[in-house]
């Protein structure tokens, strides 16, 4: 595939959350133009919090933004505090204040996802965002043709589907891969800090872990608000999608014995977002062409590391670089993001995958054994490889632009 000489390529971009608006940053970081698609009228995250990491955090400082979010995001002092279901017993936690920088340079951070999409549409031109335009279907053939739901078209050289679980581009690109039913459900929920106990609003992640349960909380919104999500058995319940809901009552139910604290943390909560946890196994190609994928349509993964939103911007600011490194052959540069990217993703989804079987473990003696080992465990450094991961030293850049 050859680009049009006269002009810059056209980049088109599905999907206006934080992976396409990343990538949309990256690319104009890169000098490179594009236009992203956003089939909502304005831009808006869904959801809650979410934990912004050292390799996250590294990559907002390379867009110029980190500073901006810190007025909002809430710096953690004390992470993977896990706690035992019925009594809240402390069995590990891990000092980040002290060792985050010394160990890879950047803090760790619990922002609303509101605050982080905020911040990163700033470094995109608004000109470059395309709202109310739903990508319905995408020809392949030739020249990549985005179909629009009110029956306009849009060419472009190079298209990028950042649009989430759900991609209309990768069904595109590949056969149907059906979800398997995991038979784990997520809640999700916020409580405003003067509702929430003393113990709730501490710069501090916290896990509760128990039988086929564990709940995650932590402060976000400058402190005013504390994100909690939960995760439970998930019986018939199927429905994939940010937007249902249940009640506090059911939520209430799934943690009913546990300890008081976090009972009455569970009955501030307003009206909890609820969704099932489907898998997917990973793919082995992303790219077809000038087409690829990018953050959820690319890697979907369990929540269990915290890493959904940071591996979409991973992979924003590869696909920038080798794009912009690659002007005269984009499909080779395409396959080039897609093998710098693909083994890092896949083993995030492994161990992801992996977690809910740990936290969930019923009482008794292999619950003991983990117990035990949480007290001699550093995940700090055991995951120094998810956290000191910087895309200039993998696409083997001493010196790549400003940091």
């Amino acid at each position: 595939m050859t680009l049009r000489t006269a002009g810059p390529p056209r980049i088109a971009i599905v999907g206006g959350g934080i992976g396409g608006l990343a990538t949309a940053a990256f690319l104009r970081r890169e000098g490179l133009p594009s236009t992203v698609y956003e089939q909502a009228p304005r831009l808006a995250e869904v959801g809650a919090g979410l934990v912004v990491a050292p390799n996250a955090a590294r990559l907002l400082r390379r867009l110029g933004v980190l500073e901006t979010l810190r007025e909002r995001a809430v710096r953690l002092d004390t992470g993977w505090e896990f706690r035992r279901w019925e009594d809240g017993t402390v069995l590990s936690s891990e000092n980040l204040a002290d060792a985050c920088e010394r160990l890879y340079g950047e803090q760790t951070y619990t922002v609303h996802r509101a605050d982080l999409l905020r911040v990163i549409e700033a470094q995109v031109p608004a000109q470059d965002v395309a709202l109310d335009h739903k990508v319905v279907r995408l020809e392949t053939g030739g020249t990549p043709r985005l179909h629009l739901a009110d029956g306009r078209t849009v060419e472009a050289d190079v298209v990028i589907g950042a649009d989430g679980i759900h991609s209309v581009v990768r069904g595109a690109l590949f056969a149907a891969s059906p979800a398997t039913y995991s038979g784990i459900c997520a809640f999700r929920a916020l409580v405003p800090a003067a509702e929430a106990p003393e113990f709730a609003r501490r710069p501090t992640q916290t896990l509760w872990i128990g039988p086929d349960h564990h709940l995650v909380h932590y402060p976000v919104s400058a402190g005013e608000l504390v994100n909690l999500v939960a995760f439970a058995p998930a019986g018939d319940y199927t429905v994939e999608s940010w937007t249902a809901t249940a009640t506090v009552e059911e939520l209430l139910t799934e943690f009913d014995g546990w300890d008081p604290r976090l009972v009455d943390l569970i009955r501030a909560a307003g009206t909890p977002g609820r969704w099932a946890l489907l898998d997917r196994a990973p793919l082995t190609r992303w790219s077809e062409g000038g087409v690829t994928l990018l953050g959820d349509a690319a890697h979907p993964m369990f929540p269990f590391f915290a890493q959904g939103a940071a591996q979409a911007m991973e992979d924003a600011a590869v696909l920038a670089r080798c794009l912009a490194t690659g002007l005269d052959d984009p499909a080779g540069a395409l396959r080039r993001y897609e093998e710098l990217r693909i083994p890092r993703t896949t083993r995030i989804q492994a161990v992801s995958h992996g977690r809910s079987h740990i936290n969930h473990l019923p009482d008794g003696p292999e619950q003991r054994d983990r117990d035990a080992a949480f007290a001699r465990h550093d995940p700090l450094v055991a995951n120094g490889w998810i956290y000191e991961y910087d895309p200039d030293v993998a696409l083997g850049d001493k010196v790549a632009g400003p940091r």
